[in-house]
């Protein structure tokens, strides 16, 4: 919205700094990091008051994690209310609209909400079950559907959105990927990136810190896929319109940072399913908009292990009998190996920034 002064530079010279995406980003990071800060105390307050705690699994459920996590019980969820308005108010602010910015808040808000009703079940039925697992497929599907139906309608996205770009390879593997195989693609980009995240999220300040360090690579990887010089330089795959989503990225980054506040150890407010699914499904998003789906396994490395580690359990659990991990996601299991959250949360952090720097490094390995 305030992207458009850049029209008035005539009446006011400073005003042409709006038409820059870097500008701009910097200007949306500060803008949700400032809503974040402002906002933080009050939802905190308010959710104390309406008695939205979070609902831990008892001993039975989970063993001696439970006596780890007995302090969190009073601490209330939903925080990932804050990190849904300063994201969303930032980026109408500061990003110039598109179908791009507009299908990546549609997929942000829409998952938020099926994140929101997720959490407010759990907080009614006193119970750590919310919405149930197939209703949270069908929902995180229709949103899935919607975006990627809009992009292929908008004259502006068909064409690109039905590229398919892989890490390493300098032209794309298919430039009109059939719908057979792009819709369910596109679906798992999205669904797996959300519940990934939601496994992520854990104990405090984990998954937020993993994610800020995975925004920071996607701004500069959005911005890179905008321009045309940067992208030919780099031999990706330019997609124009795509640089504002560093924009949105930066007020990722900015209201991760302000949740980061209150989040860190010991958490005065958890992001709940409301942040957890809105993070993953805005990340995904963005990855699959500009070229890099498959580079989000190498960038959100940290996410991928928490999902495996989930999945072999399962699978261990089921066909031998025997579990591989103490406890899954396996952040849990370092904590029942005796590491201190703290520690656990700073060395996934470190691994983190690795698979950012990783991931980068994949744009120019051509």
């Amino acid at each position: 919205m305030l992207s458009y002064l850049a029209e008035l530079e005539h009446v006011f010279g400073p005003f042409r700094m709006f038409r820059y995406i870097t500008f701009r980003g910097l200007l949306a990071a500060g803008t949700a990091l400032m809503i974040g800060f402002v906002m933080g105390p009050w939802l905190i307050r308010r959710l104390k008051e309406l008695s939205f705690r979070q609902s831990l699994r008892t001993e039975e459920q989970v063993g001696k994690l439970a006596g780890l996590h007995s302090k969190k019980k009073d601490t209330p969820t939903m925080g990932g209310l804050l990190i849904l308005v300063s994201v969303a108010v930032s980026t109408l602010l500061w990003a110039r609209p598109n179908v791009w910015v507009l299908t990546a808040l549609l997929v942000f808000v829409g998952l938020g909400l099926l994140g929101f009703a997720d959490d407010y079940l759990k907080v009614v039925r006193r119970d750590s079950k919310g919405v149930s697992g197939r209703w949270k497929l069908i929902w995180q599907g229709l949103i899935g559907v919607s975006a990627l139906t809009i992009l292929l309608l908008h004259p502006e996205s068909a064409a690109k959105a039905r590229e398919l770009w892989l890490p390493f390879v300098k032209d794309a593997v298919m430039t009109a990927s059939p719908l057979w195989f792009l819709f369910p693609f596109f679906l798992l980009v999205i669904v797996g990136s959300s519940n990934a995240i939601n496994l992520t999220d854990g104990i405090d300040g984990l998954a937020i810190g993993c994610t800020i360090s995975v925004a920071l690579v996607y701004a500069i990887m959005a911005y890179a896929a905008g321009n045309v010089i940067i992208a030919e330089y780099l031999i990706i795959s330019y997609v124009p319109g795509t640089g504002e989503l560093s924009v949105v990225c930066g007020a990722l980054v900015g209201a991760g940072l302000a949740f980061l506040w209150y989040n860190a150890h010991p958490a005065e407010v958890f992001m709940g399913d409301t942040g957890s699914l809105a993070l993953g499904g805005l990340v995904g998003v963005i990855a699959f908009m500009v070229h890099q789906p498959l580079t989000l396994v190498i960038v959100g490395g940290i996410f991928v292990m928490e999902a495996v580690s989930v999945i072999v359990q399962v699978l261990s659990v089921k066909s031998r009998g025997r579990r591989v991990f103490r406890m899954a996601p396996i952040h849990h299991h370092f904590e029942l190996k005796g590491w201190f959250e703290t520690k656990v949360v700073m060395r996934f952090w470190i691994l983190s920034l690795v698979f950012a720097i990783i991931g980068l490094g994949t744009l120019r390995l051509r």
